[in-house]
């Protein structure tokens, strides 16, 4: 059975300064979602679910239909604040999206299969897509995940420090644990990530994740479930944020699901402020320079 490929592409870009999921990079305007769905097709995939907010629906579908229509299918949910489990509302005065476990979970009516997730601003470079599907292929057991771990070195900015998730994994290199690591960067050539009062040197090799994971169908219940639990519990407050990492980890420390850490050689790249765009152009310009992408996509 092939997996699906969903996109998380609800987000408003507010730090960005509009909606970067349709920013123009390549040289014939186009974006990442043009690059990650084209390295998905030539990977295997044979169709997509995208997540976007409806008030956007027309534009994003006008932009984006006439590129994949004939080359995979397309489906399209909406992430809406109202849009909750029955019996639950949203606060009075509450603007804050319910987060990426939310967003996952808009999915459900759609998706029957194996699926993976990433963001509609992030690079994720076709070896990944490659070996996610290879996963999905080669894995029969339904209570076991996975998830790309990129080598931190290929995921810093030259612009300053990031934060990352630094997995740490057992013998059969699968997911033990991710450290939020919330400050790492350069100095001098060397990899530090820095806490109050000191500063720890990393290698860069370390295995980190960047939000693309492979999933069972039967993720979405379990998703269902910790949702109603965190509105029980959270879903009262005006900036509480329900993540689907964090209910993997839950599920992994529970003994229910095993997590496999996917190492590739893939280099990430993303666009979080109008700074990196060009840098991300360059970086496009070069891959299609060595042949990995035609100059023109679709």
């Amino acid at each position: 059975m092939k997996p699906t490929l969903l996109i998380l592409a609800a987000g408003m870009g507010s730090r960005y300064g509009g909606l970067k999921q349709m920013d123009e990079l390549g040289p014939h305007g186009e974006t990442i979602i043009d690059y990650s769905v084209y390295d998905a097709i030539q990977s295997g995939f044979d169709k997509v679910v995208f997540v976007i907010r409806e008030s956007f629906a027309d534009l994003f579908k006008e932009r984006f239909e006439p590129r994949f229509a004939g080359k995979i299918k397309t489906e399209y949910v909406y992430q809406e604040l109202d849009d909750l489990p029955v019996g639950f509302s949203v606060p009075e005065g509450r603007e804050k999206p319910w987060g990426t476990g939310h967003a996952i979970l808009m999915a459900k009516k759609v998706i029957n299969e194996p699926f993976a997730i990433i963001n509609a601003d992030d690079f994720y470079g076709r070896e990944a897509y490659k070996q996610v599907f290879d996963f999905v292929a080669e894995s029969t057991d339904d209570n076991e995940y996975a998830m790309v771990g990129y080598s931190l070195n290929n995921t810093l900015s030259e612009h300053g420090t990031v934060s990352r998730g630094v997995c740490e994994t057992n013998a059969n290199d699968q997911l033990v644990n991710i450290v939020e690591r919330t400050k790492i960067g350069y100095e001098e050539e060397k990899i530090f990530f820095y806490e109050e009062d000191s500063k720890t040197e990393l290698t860069g090799k370390e295995a980190v994740s960047m939000n693309f994971w492979a999933f069972k169908a039967n993720y979405f219940e379990r998703l269902e479930d910790a949702f109603k639990l965190f509105l029980e519990e959270k879903g009262q407050e005006m900036k509480s944020e329900f993540y689907f990492n964090a209910v993997v980890d839950q599920l992994i420390k529970k003994g229910e699901v095993s997590t496999k850490v996917i190492r590739t050689d893939s280099k990430w790249f993303g666009v979080t402020y109008k700074e990196d765009k060009p840098l991300v152009q360059d970086k496009i310009d070069h891959l299609i320079q060595n042949d990995i992408y035609p100059e023109k996509l679709w």
